[in-house]
């Protein structure tokens, strides 16, 4: 396989996430200088590379410009595509009834909740999971005590929970909305976003902006976010340390106990080695 595309998931890929807490990185972390040769290496030879991140716009673009890319960006899940400059190219809104069906479970279960656009990122009161998203995120929270009166129109909604009660809430949220929603099964945070709002529907439609066939992309991804584009590509490949969704979709488990597993991959693409 000789690729022409090539997509990274950002948190837990190419930027590491702290040791035992699955969802939280270091704030001012960026990828090693490392990565940001072999990327710029990759582009040399002529393939083109995106960002497909759960992260907003502000906090993809961050990680965008120190690997010096100037393709679109796919952010929150592939429920928002932006251009480099920001302006959103494409947008996926969540159905209203579907919103305000994760927010009622939610208040039943008296758990937090997320209400997010393109831009901006509100919660039903203050959680660490939260503070740790929009700082991720480049934006700032807005805490209020119920956001859906606020006239925003939301790209998805989800449940702050727990590692013990999120699989419950997964699949309550899956089973009522299974053909409405895309439901994500974070730990302790269960996402609906719309049904077409995934890594993998955000890069087939990059892939067919750039003329790429599918059998020419490479996807590189940790999470459950990154199952949709791993499964999508013709090539795709999961770090070990990944979750069980982004491992099974996977082509490919990267050994991670090496010095940067996933810096060696990208060095081969650019020198042309076949995968």
């Amino acid at each position: 396989m000789r690729p022409q595309l090539v997509a990274l998931d950002v948190d837990g890929t190419i930027v590491h996430r702290a040791a035992g807490v699955p969802w939280h990185v270091e704030d001012d972390e960026l990828p090693s200088e490392r990565v940001r040769r072999a990327v710029r290496a990759v582009e040399a030879a002529g393939i083109a590379v995106v960002l497909a991140s759960g992260r907003m716009y502000p906090g993809t673009q961050r990680i965008h410009a120190h690997l010096e890319l100037a393709t679109a960006l796919v952010c929150q899940q592939g429920a928002a595509v932006h251009e480099p400059s920001g302006e959103v190219l494409h947008e996926f809104p969540l159905a209203l009834d579907v919103a305000h069906g994760v927010i009622a479970l939610a208040k039943r279960l008296d758990h937090p909740y997320e209400w997010f656009t393109p831009l901006r990122y509100l919660a039903s009161r203050q959680n660490e999971p939260s503070d740790v998203y929009a700082r991720l995120s480049g934006v700032p929270v807005e805490y209020h005590p119920n956001p859906e009166d606020l006239g925003v129109l939301p790209t998805g909604a989800g449940i702050i929970s727990n590692h013990e009660d999120a699989r419950g809430i997964h699949a309550e949220l899956a089973s009522r909305f299974a053909e409405a929603a895309h439901v994500i099964d974070f730990p302790g945070v269960t996402v609906c976003v719309a049904p077409d709002a995934t890594k993998g529907h955000a890069l087939e439609m990059l892939a067919a902006d750039l003329g790429v066939a599918r059998r020419h992309v490479v996807a590189i991804g940790d999470s459950v976010n990154d199952a949709p584009m791993l499964a999508w590509a013709g090539r795709g490949y999961a770090p070990s340390h990944g979750d069980a969704y982004a491992l099974d979709a996977a082509d490919e488990v990267l050994d991670m106990s090496r010095d940067d597993a996933v810096a060696d991959l990208l060095e081969r693409i650019a020198r042309g080695d076949e995968l």
